[in-house]
């Protein structure tokens, strides 16, 4: 099944230096932090550096994989890596002592999550490459998006180890080296040298405005998707506060990510009948309906169960929308389309954070979180404009005849942007 997708030529090579890079996504966010909080003494210095940071990593997360879609992934990747490891080097050496200036830091912040390099939709991009079968790509999204979710969970817990033996600033230096090796591992394996530049051409005014139709169902659904995700987070953390056992906080939120490991493992295993398209509102309607559940929990075990259900959803839903970025768009498109769906996630959650955080305290947690659920049920409603929905939950009867890349999206026109 998933032994498949590994074993196309150099798919495993490619996918595990993909990896290693992606592992300082993991590990940045709270080393950054903490060095920032030590070096400063200051809370308010470090949420100015880490709001500068996210915001500059989410905002021009577009605009960076338009680069990589016009120069190539081989051109454009390596200067961008480099530069974002140099700069987190200088954070982390600025940040190793106690006393330094607030001011640099913060200074730093904006140029370093400009220059994060995008190498989740760079490696979606490679997969789309590498496999015609859109079976096989699904199972290859599947794996990609649950390897994804236990690298966000891995990386804190290697920061909280060598924090025990190191300074913060030192798991700051460490992202900087995971990034830089990965991204040229990465760029080194043949699987990318096929991703080339596509040259610009007539038309593009005309195709973007087509894409961006093709693409609003993906990304508003995962903006929903996004912002149920970053209320849950603060919601969970209210519910075991409010119960004296905040540390049980941390247990919740890895049963919601271990039910989305699963979620994805058993997405990818199912030959679905329908169109992608066809398939997401379910899945973000079910993931609503579990959020929403939670209103109900009576107790933490109870409210882990609800997380773990709403993890099912999660995985599945960001991959078919990843399957709906890729199929929407020609090559020269295909980074930009994974990384839209990819900036509306991360936007939805600091926005969802942001939303819930003003509602709690003014009202009781069983309606802050169906008020949570309200934006993955309103994605939901969004018209998909194909298949029946009656055939989407039902696993395929029998293989569909296999149909090329070329001509699923020869619909649209051709750019290098």
């Amino acid at each position: 099944m998933y032994a498949a997708v590994l074993r196309t030529p150099y798919a495993l090579r490619t996918f595990g230096a993909a990896l290693l890079g992606r592992l300082s996504y993991g590990t940045v966010a709270l080393s950054l932090m903490l060095a920032v909080t030590a070096a400063t003494g200051s809370y308010a210095v470090a949420g100015a550096v880490m709001a500068l940071y996210g915001a500059a990593s989410v905002l021009l997360s577009p605009l960076r994989a338009l680069l990589i879609d016009r120069y190539g992934p081989r051109r454009a990747l390596p200067p961008m890596a480099l530069s974002y490891a140099a700069l987190l080097a200088v954070l982390a050496t600025v940040a190793w002592r106690p006393g330094a200036p607030g001011w640099l830091l913060v200074a730093l912040a904006l140029p370093t999550g400009a220059l994060t390099p995008p190498l989740g939709p760079t490696m979606r991009t490679v997969w789309g490459r590498l496999l015609s079968d859109r079976r096989l790509l699904q199972r290859a999204y599947s794996l990609d998006g649950v390897a994804e979710e236990l690298l966000l969970v891995c990386g804190p817990l290697l920061v909280g180890v060598l924090v025990l033996w190191a300074p913060a600033a030192f798991g700051v230096a460490l992202s900087a080296g995971l990034v830089a090796v990965g991204t040229l591992a990465f760029v080194a394996s043949p699987a990318v040298a096929g991703v080339a530049p596509v040259p610009r051409a007539g038309g593009r005014r005309t195709a973007r405005g087509k894409i961006a139709r093709d693409l609003r169902q993906p990304v508003v659904v995962t903006l929903g998707v996004g912002i149920a995700l970053g209320a849950a987070d603060l919601l969970v953390l209210a519910f075991a506060e409010e119960r004296g056992r905040g540390g049980s906080a941390a247990w919740i939120l890895a049963a919601l990510s271990a039910g989305s490991a699963v979620g994805g493992l058993l997405n990818g295993a199912v030959d679905w009948r329908g169109t992608a398209r066809a398939r997401l509102p379910f899945l973000a309607a079910g993931l609503a309906a579990a959020l929403g559940g939670a209103a109900l929990a009576p107790g933490l075990p109870a409210l882990a169960l609800a997380a773990a259900c709403v993890g099912l959803f999660v995985a599945p839903a960001l991959t078919t929308a990843y399957l709906i970025a890729d199929e929407s768009v020609d090559d020269g498109f295909r980074t930009q389309a994974g990384a839209w769906v990819n900036t509306s996630l991360n936007a939805g959650s600091s926005a969802g954070t942001a939303g819930v955080g003003l509602l709690v305290g003014h009202a009781p947690l069983p309606l802050c979180f169906a008020a949570a659920a309200l934006a993955p049920l309103a994605a939901a409603l969004l018209p998909k404009g194909d298949a029946a929905p009656a055939a989407v939950l039902q696993p395929r009867a029998a293989a569909r005849p296999r149909v090329s890349r070329s001509s699923s999206s020869a619909d649209s026109s051709p750019s290098g942007d």
